[in-house]
């Protein structure tokens, strides 16, 4: 009872944050995997219709370059 209701209230967060009112399998797989105690708990569970968490590994990311730091030093052409 207990394991259901954090489940329960965690994917209600997730939903709320994504604004919507219903729970989705997308809720409770991020909910879930969000919850550290509750992944290591779920680690061999498949959500269908669960997804994947977003994550963009840092070797992917655009690099920032010195030509934005050139861009902000020079002076506006607005009058």
């Amino acid at each position: 009872e207990y394991l259901c209701a954090e489940v329960l209230e965690l994917a209600g967060n997730a939903a709320r944050d994504h604004k919507k009112s219903r729970i989705t399998p997308r809720h409770l797989m991020l909910a879930i995997k969000n919850d550290e105690e509750l992944a290591e708990y779920m680690k061999g569970v498949t959500i269908s219709m669960g997804g994947v968490l977003p994550n963009i590994h840092s070797v992917l990311l655009p690099k920032k370059s010195k030509a934005k730091k050139n861009k902000e030093a020079a002076p506006s052409q607005e009058y």
